[in-house]
């Protein structure tokens, strides 16, 4: 009996858990439907709670939760029997894109984490991988910088808070880029970060990122643009978003030459140093856009091998 005790609160012999997504794919603001299985074991065992989160991993690949519900509370799971619990999990407006035209953005995790936790034993867990594809505005800049001609370079998900952007999350993502060719020597690199809400999507362009620009200083080296969900349609983007680049690259440029006396040293570049590593281009816009983004942004690991990788597996820290 004093075994089966020791066993028991190491989690052996107890419930399992087995969450099952009818939604894997899902856009900033909407829901994930699906069910959590629970198999009873050996005995009975007394569920305190089932909680749900949907989690991120940082740049520092520290883990971060968007959203969290507990779907049931204090209950008894029979021994050898089978509990099935139907939930729905909204996704927060401000949730980091990860996947574009059914293609994962190489650097980008995000998945549903299941706990379970036993009364008198470990917590069980789960971990099913999530999608958050575009919203039609988000993919509309995202179009646009493909005609253009800009490659895809990674994406990532920072803590922090964007200056005079109003966010819910304290957290936001970066889609960074390299310039085409008619942009060099001005710029050497973009990042794209969206901050989304029920009325439309704050569209903010940061050019060779230093430190501070997001924060206390260096306001001049990105802009910020707002389109609404209704304004998506009947507008040509890739027009708009390369004026919105040439404005910005313009201030941009002449804050970098006022504060160097000149900077006009063609392939030198700011910041991150010129073109290193090349990028990855996004490919060219198809007719009825359906390819575009794709080409650049192939999937990079599998995503259970980002989550659960060699540094102490799938727990978010």
């Amino acid at each position: 009996m004093v075994f089966k005790k020791m066993l028991a609160a190491f989690g052996v012999g107890g419930p399992s858990v087995d969450t099952v997504l009818d939604t894997p794919a899902v856009q900033p603001g909407g829901f994930i439907d699906g069910h959590v299985h629970i198999q009873g074991g050996d005995r009975d065992a007394r569920i305190e709670h089932v909680v749900l989160a949907l989690a991120t991993r940082l740049d520092n690949r520290a883990g971060a939760e968007l959203t969290r519900t507990s779907v049931a509370d204090n209950f008894t799971v029979a021994a050898g029997a089978t509990e099935r619990i139907p939930f729905r999990l909204s996704v927060p407006w401000e949730a980091p894109i990860t996947t574009v035209y059914g293609q994962q953005l190489r650097g980008m995790v995000m998945g549903v984490v299941t706990s379970l936790e036993v009364s008198g034993g470990r917590d069980q867990g789960d971990l099913d991988p999530v999608s958050i594809t575009p919203l039609p505005a988000q993919q509309a800049i995202l179009d646009a910088f493909a005609e253009l001609g800009f490659r895809f370079k990674s994406a990532d998900v920072e803590h922090g808070v964007i200056h005079g952007v109003p966010q819910q999350l304290p957290i936001y993502q970066e889609i960074e880029f390299w310039p085409p060719q008619q942009f060099a020597g001005r710029i050497n690199e973009v990042e794209l970060t969206f901050v989304t809400n029920p009325h439309g999507v704050e569209v903010i362009l940061e050019f060779d990122k230093r430190a501070g620009a997001f924060g206390h200083g260096g306001h001049d080296t990105f802009s910020r643009f707002s389109i609404g969900h209704d304004q998506v349609a009947g507008t040509n983007w890739t027009q708009a978003v390369e004026g919105w680049i040439r404005q910005a690259s313009d201030r941009h440029f002449s804050s970098m030459q006022s504060m160097h006396g000149g900077y006009g040293h063609g392939g030198h570049g700011y910041g991150h140093g010129g073109h290193r590593g090349g990028g990855m281009g996004l490919g060219t816009v198809v007719a009825a856009g359906a390819a575009g983004v794709v080409g650049g942004m192939v999937a990079g690991e599998i995503i259970d091998e980002v989550f659960f990788d060699d540094e102490g597996g799938g727990d978010f820290e």
